[in-house]
């Protein structure tokens, strides 16, 4: 079906255009790359283009032309894109939107086209939430962990004794410090739970819990055992029974809750590390805040991401000059400065000893300490999770976490039910 639709497209562009065939390419020879990009905030926007004027000034005969993508849009677009045979040569994503489209061929195998320098940098644990398969679907480039945002005077005042990373707090003492930080109207902490199952899942490696079990032949089957009920059981119980974490925030997204925050009505906020930003721009004057880091359970400070990664179109007829394009913008140098622009970290090694990740500046060296222990998301290569996620996860934990159902019934739906839904995939 695919070979069909580009030989009608190469057919209707000789006869239409008189173009060559040699898509991105000019009489001359000259070759033209489409990069759409999902920087969106200022910094990362302005270091994005950066980097692409100083390719095109060095690279004549490949000009990289900058295309603005949105995150809100980005899966329905390149879906659209692909089948309409219009996708960008380079494309900007996040991992766990892509099993569907290195499934599906939409993607360029990057094994043979990436060189060993780049293949080198990055850790093996990054690669795997690229790897789907034998292939890999993308280069991971930049991640971050979730962590604690606190009021650093009310912390110091309680008395409390504070983590470091190389010291965590455990989910007990958490769930302790939290009851003893509220009262009065205020609380420990604020849960932004409005999507509340990759945050639970990926802080759940934390304790040891998998939830997502594989066999030998690869069927995926959902099991709710003692490990993956630590961290759920800890939002519940701070909202529920402590009540030292406020319900009213358990529908909100992580920006909803700065102005409660910087009002002095939560002493801390779990938000991803790039929150700091908006915090640096939004924060009254004088606020003095600190990032610690998320708590430890059986399997330390370990938490799933899902990196941002940077893919070739499978239909791009320049491959290997996209391939070199990416790797340009990965050296270690270009991804300090991609970093810094996006206020995440660098997966790559060289990129993470750069001083500038390094410094106690708005808390870098905290996150920087986190990097070896991210790994890849419990639920990437788990075909049939977006719909696992949206009908039967997200409205279990939803309930669980607001106190209209207890933990076996939570268990029982997130397997009984979202087995189900799972088996649909797997036959």
């Amino acid at each position: 079906m695919r070979t069909r639709r580009l030989v009608t497209i190469l057919l209707l562009c000789l006869l239409v255009s008189g173009c060559t065939g040699d898509g991105g390419g000019s009489a001359d020879g000259r070759i033209t790359l489409r990069f759409q990009s999902l920087a969106w905030q200022e910094e990362s926007v302005a270091a994005n283009r950066e980097l692409v004027k100083e390719w095109n000034a060095t690279h004549p005969d490949v000009e990289v032309e900058y295309v603005q993508g949105s995150w809100d849009s980005v899966h329905d677009q390149l879906l659209t894109s692909f089948e309409g045979g219009e996708a960008p040569d380079i494309i900007h994503d996040a991992s766990d939107d892509l099993a569907d489209f290195a499934y599906g061929g939409y993607l360029a195998d990057l094994r043979e086209l990436l060189p060993e320098r780049l293949k080198a940098d990055i850790p093996r644990h990054s690669w795997e939430t690229t790897t789907f398969g034998d292939g890999i679907y993308g280069v991971p480039f930049l991640q971050e962990p979730r962590v604690l945002i606190a009021n650093a005077k009310w912390l110091r005042e309680s008395g409390v004794r504070i983590p470091t990373p190389e010291d965590p707090w455990t989910w007990e003492e958490f769930r302790e410090v939290a009851e003893e930080l509220s009262g009065d109207g205020k609380y420990g902490v604020a849960w932004p739970l409005k999507e509340p199952v990759s945050a639970t899942l990926n802080l759940s490696l934390s304790t040891g819990g998998q939830l997502f079990h594989r066999d030998e032949d690869g069927k995926v089957e959902v099991r709710f055992e003692a490990a993956d009920a630590v961290v759920p059981k800890t939002v519940h119980d701070e909202v529920n029974t402590d009540e030292s974490a406020s319900s009213t925030t358990l529908g909100m997204g992580g920006s909803d809750t700065l102005p409660g925050f910087f009002g002095g009505r939560y002493a801390m906020v779990p938000l991803g590390f790039s929150y700091r930003q908006q915090i640096v721009q939004q924060a009254p004057e004088g606020f003095d805040w600190q990032v610690l880091p998320a708590p430890a359970g059986a399997d330390g400070l370990t938490q799933g991401v899902s990196p941002q990664t940077l893919s070739v179109a499978e239909d791009s007829p320049h491959k290997k000059e996209a391939a070199e394009f990416i790797d340009f913008l990965l050296r270690p140098e270009n991804m300090v400065r991609l970093a810094l622009g996006d206020w995440m970290l660098p997966t790559g090694t060289e990129a993470l000893k750069d001083p500038a990740l390094r410094t106690t500046e708005y808390d870098w060296a905290t996150g920087t300490a986190l990097a070896a222990h991210l790994r890849s998301a419990p639920a990437q290569s788990v075909r049939g999770y977006p719909e696992w996620k949206d009908k039967v996860a997200t409205p279990a934990f939803q309930e669980y976490y607001s106190g209209a159902i207890d933990l076996a019934e939570l268990g029982e739906r997130l397997e009984k039910d979202g087995n189900l839904v799972l088996a649909r995939y797997q036959r």
